[in-house]
């Protein structure tokens, strides 16, 4: 799931996750999402941290804290160069981002995920 206020962003998200073969959900704001969340369980869940009406840390914490959400891989979305501590996600994109590099991060993240359920 694509979590991004951004249109073209979001376009350029599902595109690139599309063409790698993964399917793909979106919502354009916090609240959409959290509604779609308990509709379907994706699989990951790529996070903008600025989002409108209810912001990506907001949502990142409710995904946090119920059970049947809070086991699944969360990559962040951010502008910013400060750090996150304290925010419990798989993986960070920092803007700019290229298409090649979402699929990568997220083949990674998927990857990381399993590792640790594993092990």
């Amino acid at each position: 799931m694509i979590v991004e206020d951004d249109h073209e962003l979001r376009r350029m998200f599902r595109f690139a996750l599309g063409v790698a073969g993964y399917t793909v959900t979106e919502a354009s704001d916090g609240m959409q999402a959290l509604r779609q969340l308990e509709l379907e369980r994706p699989d990951l869940i790529i996070l903008d941290l600025g989002l409108p009406l209810l912001s990506g840390l907001d949502v990142q914490r409710e995904i946090a804290a119920h059970a049947h959400t809070r086991d699944i891989p969360v990559v962040v979305v951010t502008g910013s160069s400060a750090a996150l501590d304290g925010i419990a996600v798989e993986c960070v994109l920092r803007k700019p981002i290229s298409p090649d590099h979402v699929v990568s991060v997220v083949a990674k993240c998927f990857e990381a995920h399993e590792k640790r359920n594993r092990g």
